[in-house]
């Protein structure tokens, strides 16, 4: 029994071990231990015309082996009418395709893509597959770890298609191009004692997407804190704000809170 414990630690321990790399608004080139699977309620909110708008997003996470995850998310929001509403959902996958590692260092590679359905109507600029609009995204995330300093860089193409509603056909941009670079650094704790010490993560990450030949774009900063309990679960907080923007959307000026539990070797 001592054994069986003993492993569980180590294998949770494992996938935490480089938790400034849990970026909370983008994902890593690193993947999740395989054979675990993770578990996540989020919530998302902006005040619009003095009326609160939230989206809350179910998603699971599976580790299919150590180069391949995927994930499979839900949403239910009120961005578009008074009332909360099942709005559709979205298919992820990431590869890793390059691992270099050293001594509390190591750089890693992928190449993802998702795949979205929703049943909102088309009324913003911005391609997003989080709820608001049907489409398709593939694209290329590099992360480099230094010791408690992770910075992560990512660039996708993203293609709107019509969503299933009368007024869900895309009458402007069809196609964009999104990036980010995201930095996170382990705060707490000092020294590795156990694995259940819990873990402070402070992130700071920069958001953009660009809708060629229409002029529409953005460049949000988003700071966040995160805290991992018993390796097992984290919570995260974190608020995006426009550095520059002129793209009609609904994701500026927007706060996150996510819960996230993980059960490994299933």
């Amino acid at each position: 029994m001592k054994g069986i414990l003993l492993a569980f630690c180590l294998m949770a321990s494992a996938c935490f071990a480089h938790a400034q790399e849990l970026y909370v608004n983008t994902e890593p080139a690193s993947n999740m231990a395989a054979r675990s699977l993770g578990i996540r309620l989020e919530n998302q909110g902006f005040s619009m015309g003095g009326a609160f708008k939230n989206r809350t997003t179910l998603e699971t996470m599976y580790g299919a082996s150590g180069k391949l995850m995927v994930h499979g998310a839900g949403y239910l929001s009120n961005f578009y009418q008074h009332n909360q509403r099942f709005e559709g959902g979205s298919f992820y996958a990431k590869y890793r395709f390059l691992s270099i590692d050293s001594v509390q260092t190591h750089f890693r590679g992928a190449v993802f893509g998702k795949a979205a359905v929703s049943r909102n109507p088309y009324m913003m600029q911005e391609i997003a597959l989080e709820g608001d609009n049907s489409g398709l995204q593939g694209g290329v995330v590099f992360t480099q770890l230094l010791h408690k300093l992770a910075v992560s860089g990512s660039a996708s193409y993203l293609r709107g298609l019509d969503s299933d509603n009368p007024h869900g056909a895309i009458t402007g941009a069809k196609d964009a191009l999104a990036y980010t670079l995201s930095a996170g650094y382990l705060v707490l704790p000092k020294q590795y004692k156990s694995y259940n010490q819990v873990n402070v993560n402070l992130y700071a990450e920069l958001l953009g997407k660009t809708n060629p030949g229409y002029g529409q774009s953005y460049l949000d900063v988003a700071p966040a804190v995160q805290l991992i309990f018993n390796s097992v679960c984290r919570l995260d907080f974190s608020y995006r704000t426009p550095l520059y923007n002129n793209m009609l959307r609904n994701s500026a000026n927007m706060y996150l809170v996510r819960f996230e539990y993980n059960f490994f070797n299933l």
